[in-house]
């Protein structure tokens, strides 16, 4: 009874807090305002909205299922996130909000043309259908079965309970998208946010205690001491996350999903300025670097509380919260969990219905749509791909290598050849529309041949590197060959693009973090290796010292009092 009055309370509190944000913003009259926020998101909105768009029960539930097969090898996807993210803030970000766009394909109609535009909006559709939406949606349910023994309490067998979450979590998911716009979702995540991660954190500790009869520390000191393996940072070349493949398939998978993901990106182009956006984007890349204490130790915890026996390892972390909270906590926890469902789902249809109204419907189906009617539209397509979403996500149940790792083996379909095609874009000026529609479709034809057709005797991230510089080299021939005339860019002025002046300095700290947590948690790592880390370490940190220092110093002399 106290977990479910903590569930209702906190789940209560989110809407209305969403509400209060956003009743009187008239923010989902207009299509800017609907998908964009109407340009007044500020730094706090966009890195919790990030965050929380990327962060769900996939993560909580896929991940720490994985790190309980394998160990910490699986932090690869956190920690290079958190690299790929200050690239983003750095490089990316710049130039999208500089252009002044809505979504990605709309700039690739700008540098291309519209048929490039066209294919990448339905590529995007396709992912979201195909490897987010239902997976989200399967993930929360087993989630909240496992909370609540949902089946038991209703007197329900398991398949039937599962199916009444996805479409209850799905509904009301499918409220936020359709009907607060992105503003409202932004607002809704950052309440979300802070409510996820001490949530998560919580779940460590008591695990912990639960492991250390009441010492935190004595329960990791267990943890490590009874499965040393678990926490190498090194995967061996035949583990699921080899260590080479972080700088093949692995780096480009990051780099599509932090710097060109529709559903991701979104969140800051609606910033209202290039320094707020930059903001939100590394406060996002810092929270990324504590993620692992929340969703990958907590399956290694499992594994040695439940002695590695589970018959699906992605119902360990739902066991492991069902086993140490409190009942209290409990319910708000499971209300955090729909929370991330919600962030997730709901944002994956918004950024859908924008690829789809934006780029699709006002551009060659309806060109003279009133604003009033694009969202009209927006609304009517997002109650449509939500129901799509119910109905495929419990089929996606029992994936041989877990479910975050079918996501990612999902996506790989999409996000080689979309990155390439956005890099070739930004790094180039003449290559031409057709070098960019022959390498979007070559690129998905041969990941799908060659990863589940004939499958071949290599690991996907490591084909996904190959087929990236393929298709790169590929567009740049026909550039060489055909070349275009050049493209220019033009600085909309629709925000200001003065960047944070302390972009570098905290880009660098967090660069130097993840590359930390790999260098401790790596296993037999040789001498001369970890002298020459100490002298970039403290290289990097007299460099931050040394810019925050000069900020602050020359924030001081600027202010100059006026003689009377």
């Amino acid at each position: 009874m106290l977990a479910l009055a903590s569930f209702v309370g906190f789940t209560l509190l989110v809407a209305a807090i969403a509400y209060y944000k956003t009743h009187n913003a008239h923010l989902t009259e207009s299509a800017e305002g609907y998908f964009l926020g109407g340009r007044s998101m500020t730094g706090i909105y966009i890195g919790s909205s990030m965050l929380l768009m990327n962060l769900s029960t996939e993560h909580l539930v896929g991940l720490n299922g994985l790190s309980f097969r394998t160990g910490f090898i699986v932090m690869a996807w956190e920690v290079m996130a958190a690299m790929t993210i200050v690239l983003f803030a750095i490089f990316f970000l710049p130039k999208y909000l500089k252009l002044g766009i809505s979504t990605i394909p709309e700039y690739l109609e700008r540098r291309f043309d519209k048929q490039t535009l066209i294919i990448t909006s339905l590529l995007f559709l396709g992912m979201y259908i195909i490897s987010l939406l239902p997976i989200v949606l399967y993930t929360g349910a087993i989630a909240l079965e496992s909370l609540f023994q949902v089946s038991a309490v209703f007197q329900l067998d398991k398949t039937t309970a599962l199916w009444l979450m996805v479409w209850g979590v799905g509904g009301l998911g499918a409220i936020y998208a359709i009907f607060g716009g992105i503003k409202a979702i932004a607002v809704a995540d950052t309440v979300n946010g802070v409510g996820l991660i001490t949530g998560g954190l919580m779940v460590t500790l008591f695990a912990l205690a639960y492991v250390g009869d009441g010492d935190v520390w004595s329960g990791m000191v267990e943890v490590y001491r009874s499965n040393p393996a678990k926490f190498n940072s090194i995967g061996a070349e035949d583990s699921l996350v080899p260590f080479s493949t972080l700088f093949t398939g692995l780096i480009i998978s990051n780099m599509f999903f932090w710097c060109t993901n529709q559903s991701i990106v979104q969140k800051a182009l609606g910033a209202k300025n290039l320094a707020e956006g930059q903001k939100g984007v590394l406060l996002c890349a810092f929270f990324k670097l504590m993620i692992p204490s929340i969703i990958i130790l907590p399956g290694i915890i499992a594994f040695h509380i439940f002695q590695g026996q589970m018959d699906n390892p992605d119902n360990a972390y739902p066991r492991l919260v069902q086993l140490v909270l409190p009942e209290m906590l409990v319910g708000f926890f499971a209300a955090v969990v729909v929370g991330a469902v919600f962030s997730t789902f709901s944002g994956g249809l918004n950024s859908s219905v924008a690829l789809f109204t934006v780029n699709i419907y006002r551009k060659s189906l309806k060109p003279d749509a009133t604003e009033a009617q694009t969202v009209m539209l927006g609304k009517r397509l997002g109650l449509g791909l939500a129901l799509i979403a119910m109905i495929v996500a419990p089929l996606v149940a029992n994936a041989p290598d877990g479910l975050f790792y079918l996501i990612q083996q999902l996506q790989g379909i999409f996000n080689a050849p979309i990155l390439s095609v956005v890099l070739v874009g930004l790094l180039t000026k003449r290559v031409p529309a057709i070098a960019a529609k022959l390498g979007l479709l070559f690129g998905m034809s041969a990941y799908i041949l060659f990863n589940f057709i004939f499958k071949v005797d290599l690991h996907f991230f490591h084909l996904l590197g190959i087929l990236f510089v393929l298709n790169v080299v590929f567009m740049l021939i026909i550039g060489h060959f055909y070349p275009q005339e050049a493209y220019q860019e033009v600085y909309t002025k629709q925000v200001d693009i003065q960047p944070w002046s302390l972009v570098k300095p905290v880009a660098v700290l967090i660069s130097l973090g993840s590359f930390s947590m790999y260098v401790f948690l790596a296993h037999n790592v040789p001498g001369w290796f970890m002298s020459l880390y100490y002298v970039v370490a403290l290289l990097s940190l007299a460099y931050v010292f040394w810019a925050m220092g000069s900020e602050l110093l020359g924030t001081k002399r600027s202010v100059v009092p006026v003689d009377k």
